[in-house]
């Protein structure tokens, strides 16, 4: 019997796909459930597992956008399964016979060229385009009969130009896959749709790694994850956001929707680009479950496995480019959400506390808000409430109790 494989709807809105990449090759025999292609959407990368056992037929090619529904590749579950597991297209490759290589190089090769006189000198008019254009002659290779440079070598030659030549110059044109071209559209809406500005401010995160120093290691030993600063920044934002209930809300044409829960959308680089999971309801999460949810979104966006269903929704988005070393940076609004987080690298720098000139390990964030809904008193207001929670970690976020938020 041949089964039509046909490309499986990722999700409700999404009515295309893009193969990014076959697993097999035409003729191969696949297994049930062995995964045999991966396929973007405008949302995550999927991969699409064999329906049943039998020889494969390929009918797309890779970068092709195919509708969901549409037959993507045909297989033969009468065929049986070769010995050895090895496709049957892979039994019928023969190897080339090989070529007599002494006979070949013998007969291939160019007669060596004898040195004469003639040999990297230059014409009359050769010498004088190389003159012009300020090249020695030494370093062109003639073209003419017994290596002498004619004048199409000299106007061929390049000058050096104070660059080291001989370099690779190579280029190469690959067509963006259907999440990147998602991620940039949505980009670029969201600074041509939004009235978006950003406000900025600075952390000291002393007590913050005072904490981790002292409780890291037990709560690792205890929960299984690290205790991370994302946690204690979600923590952080999930009371600014109750605090400054504008800024957890969103524009639906003349209308604001306002949320009573926050979604924390956590900006992960993985190996297809930005994805955008969500931690769903972080305002009812403690610190070990905050980074429990994270590291297994991590990985999932890490692994290729995340899925549109851990991409929808969100009411506010945390973004750390600090992992990557960014100083400072206005992050680009998260849409149809009002504000986005931008986290930063830590660097140890001299302040003033109480009069005096302490070195202390600061962070800049930058808040990106819509001001369409959001005014500069929110804006400004949220990120300090965001400040005075990491700089006051205990008090803000831990009930005074330490050990007891972080469950040990």
């Amino acid at each position: 019997m041949i089964l039509e494989m046909k490309v499986p709807s990722p999700g409700e809105s999404i009515k295309e796909v893009e193969i990014a990449t076959w697993l097999v090759k035409d003729g191969d025999y696949v297994e049930k459930d062995q995964a045999i292609a991966e396929v973007d959407s405008d949302k995550a990368t999927l991969e699409l597992p064999a329906e049943m056992s039998g020889i494969i037929t390929l009918k797309a090619e890779e970068g092709d956008t195919v509708a969901v529904g549409a037959v993507v590749c045909l297989i033969d579950t009468d065929a049986a399964k070769p010995e050895g597991g090895a496709a049957p297209a892979a039994a019928k490759t023969e190897e080339a016979p090989k070529a007599n290589t002494s006979t070949s190089s013998a007969t291939t090769a160019p007669a060596p060229v004898a040195a004469t006189y003639a040999t990297g000198s230059a014409s009359p008019a050769a010498k004088k385009i190389l003159a012009e254009k300020n090249i020695e002659p030494s370093s062109v290779k003639g073209t003419g009969k017994s290596g002498r440079i004619t004048t199409e070598d000299a106007m061929n030659a390049q000058a050096a130009m104070g660059t080291p030549t001989g370099g690779s110059r190579g280029s190469e044109r690959t067509k963006l896959s259907m999440l990147r071209r998602k991620v940039a559209e949505r980009l670029v809406a969201a600074k041509n749709e939004t009235a978006m500005l950003t406000t900025f401010n600075e952390v000291n995160l002393t007590n913050v790694n005072a904490i981790r120093s002292e409780y890291k290691d037990a709560f690792k030993d205890k929960h299984g994850v690290s205790l991370g600063f994302m946690s204690f920044f979600t923590k952080a934002v999930t009371r600014a956001l109750q605090l400054y209930p504008d800024v957890n809300s969103m524009i639906d044409g003349d209308h604001k929707i306002s949320y009573d829960f926050c979604d924390i959308s956590v900006a992960v680089s993985g190996p297809k680009g930005l994805m955008v999971p969500v931690v769903r309801n972080a305002e009812l999460l403690t610190f070990r479950g905050i980074e429990a949810e994270i590291k297994r979104l991590a990985l999932r966006a890490r692994d290729g496995q995340i899925t549109v269903d851990d991409m929808t929704g969100g009411t506010f988005t945390i973004s750390n480019g600090g992992v990557f070393g960014s100083m400072l940076s206005t992050p680009i609004i998260n849409p149809p959400q009002s504000g986005i987080l931008g986290m930063h690298n830590i660097i140890e720098r001299p302040i003033a506390v109480n009069g005096q000139v302490v070195i202390a390990p600061m962070m800049y964030v930058a808040l990106s808000y819509d001001h369409r809904i959001i005014d500069g008193r929110e804006s400004v207001g949220f990120l300090v409430a965001v400040k005075e929670a990491l700089e006051n970690p205990v008090e803000l976020l831990m009930d005074n109790n330490p050990k007891k938020a972080l469950e040990l």
